[in-house]
C-alpha cells in the first residue's frame, strides 16, 4: 500500500526564553543535550526512522546557530534531489511577510507553499523534547480515524500540567475537551506538540483566524485553532506511553539529563533500533587520566578528564582539570562550532579549573548547575 504523502513541519523559530542563558547566541533547537546531540536531533531522528523524507524547519530566533549543525540534513538522509530539507526563515515579498508571533502565526505565513505542496497529512513538530516516537503510525491512525487533528498525548505530574495543552478523552480516543495552559488543569494529560492535521481543514481555519486578527497575526496554535478542532469533533489523540521529557526551562532540562544517568535509563540515545543522529562531531574519544575518578557520567568526544566526574555530563572538548570536583552538573561544549570550522576560533579548550569545585551540586542539596560553556566566562545557572 503506498504511503500517504506527508509533509513534516518543525518549528523551530521561538526565542526559548525560559532557558535562560542557553538560548542568549542560540536558538533553542540547538541547544546540546546528552553531550554532543541538539535538541533538533530528536525530531529529526523520529522522521528518519519514521521513513518520512519531506521536512521543512520554520527558523527564527538566532537561526544561525541552528542552520549551521542541520547543514544539507545529510546524518537524517535529508540530503536528496527532489524533497529533503527545506529551511524557512521571516522574509519581505509575496505573501504574508515579516516576523511570526507564534506557531499558528509561523503555519499561516507559510501557508502557499503547503497548499503547493498539497500533502495528504501535515505533521507540525516542535523541537524541544526528549523522546521517541515512529511518526507513521500516528499518520496512520490520523488517517484511518477520519481526524481533523491527531494530537500524541502524554501524563504528565499534574503541577507541571498548567505548561502546556490540557485534553480530556472518550473511551474511543476522541479528546473532548482542550484548555491552552490552563491555571487549574482538570487532568494531567497533555498535547506534547506533536499534531497531525488534516492540511485543507488547517488552511482554511488559518486563514479565517488571521482574518479576525488583522494587522495583530495569529498565536499559538493552541490558541484558537486546536479549541475549534475539538470543539467541532474532530480531534483524536495517540497515546505515547513511553519517555517523553519537554526539556523547555533549565529545571527540566537538568533532570532530563539526570535521567540518562539512571539504570536503566528511560532513553537509550545509541539503541542500535533507534539510534539519535546528529551533526558535526568530529571530535576524537575522550580520555580518562590516570589519577582521575569517573562514576556515573557522560563523556563526549574530545571531553579530558583529570580530575573527579560524579554522576554527570560532559559536553565536547570539556576539560576537568586535576583537582576540580564536578559533581550531578551539565557541562557544555563550547558553543563556538561555528566559529571553528570556519578557523576563527579563539582561546582554546574549555576548562574546569583545578582547586575549584566548579561545577556540582552546592553543599545544602538545593541547588543544581548547568555550565554554559567551561571557561574563564562561564555563566552558571543554578536552581
Amino acid at each position: 500500500m503506498p504511503r500517504a504523502r506527508t509533509l513534516v513541519i518543525i518549528l523551530a523559530g521561538g526565542a526559548g526564553g525560559r532557558l535562560e542563558s542557553l538560548t542568549e547566541s542560540r536558538a533553542k533547537p540547538a541547544v546540546p543535550f546528552g553531550g554532543h546531540y541538539r535538541l533538533i536531533d530528536f525530531p529529526l531522528s523520529n522522521c528518519l526512522h519514521s521513513g518520512l523524507s519531506d521536512v521543512w524547519v520554520i527558523q527564527q530566533f538566532n537561526p544561525v546557530s541552528l542552520t549551521d549543525h542541520l547543514a544539507n540534513g545529510r546524518p537524517w538522509d535529508l540530503d536528496r534531489t527532489s524533497g529533503g530539507l527545506l529551511l524557512l526563515h521571516p522574509r519581505l515579498g509575496e505573501g504574508p511577510e515579516g516576523w511570526h508571533q507564534g506557531t499558528a502565526d509561523a503555519l499561516w505565513r507559510n501557508a502557499a507553499l503547503i497548499r503547493e505542496y498539497d500533502p495528504e497529512a501535515l505533521v507540525v513538530l516542535s523541537a524541544d523534547a526528549v523522546y521517541k516516537l515512529d511518526y507513521s503510525a500516528v499518520v496512520d491512525q490520523h488517517l484511518a480515524t477520519d481526524a481533523e487533528v491527531t494530537m500524541v498525548t502524554s501524563e504528565v505530574a499534574q503541577a507541571d500540567a498548567p505548561r502546556y495543552g490540557v485534553v480530556r478523552t472518550d473511551p474511543d480516543g476522541r479528546i473532548t475537551d482542550y484548555a491552552y495552559k490552563p491555571a487549574e488543569p482538570q487532568s494531567n494529560l497533555v498535547a506534547n506538540e506533536v499534531f497531525v492535521f488534516r492540511p485543507g481543514r488547517l488552511l482554511e481555519l488559518l486563514a479565517a483566524e488571521a482574518d479576525q486578527a488583522g494587522e495583530e497575526g495569529l498565536d499559538d496554535v493552541g490558541d484558537a485553532i486546536l479549541p475549534r478542532l475539538v470543539d467541532a469533533g474532530g480531534a483524536r489523540e495517540y497515546r505515547l506511553t513511553g519517555y517523553w521529557r519537554d526539556v523547555g526551562t533549565v529545571d527540566s532540562y537538568w533532570s532530563a539529563h539526570m535521567d540518562l544517568l539512571t539504570e536503566p535509563a528511560p532513553i537509550d540515545l545509541d539503541d542500535p533500533a533507534w539510534p539519535i543522529h546528529t551533526s558535526g562531531c568530529t571530535r576524537g574519544p575522550a580520555r580518562v587520566f590516570g589519577g582521575a575518578r569517573v562514576g556515573d557520567a557522560l563523556l563526549s568526544p574530545g571531553a579530558r578528564i583529570h580530575g573527579v566526574v560524579e554522576r554527570s555530563i560532559i559536553g565536547l572538548g570539556v576539560t576537568v582539570e586535576d583537582g576540580a570536583i564536578v559533581r550531578d552538573s551539565v557541562l557544555l561544549n563550547d558553543h563556538d562550532d561555528l566559529r571553528r570550522r570556519n578557523g576563527r576560533a579563539s582561546g582554546g579548550r574549555r576548562r574546569c579549573p583545578g582547586g575549584a569545585e566548579r561545577a556540582g551540586r552546592r553543599s545544602t542539596g538545593r541547588h543544581h548547575r548547568v555550565c554554559n560553556g567551561c571557561g574563564g566566562s562561564a555563566r552558571w545557572i543554578a536552581r
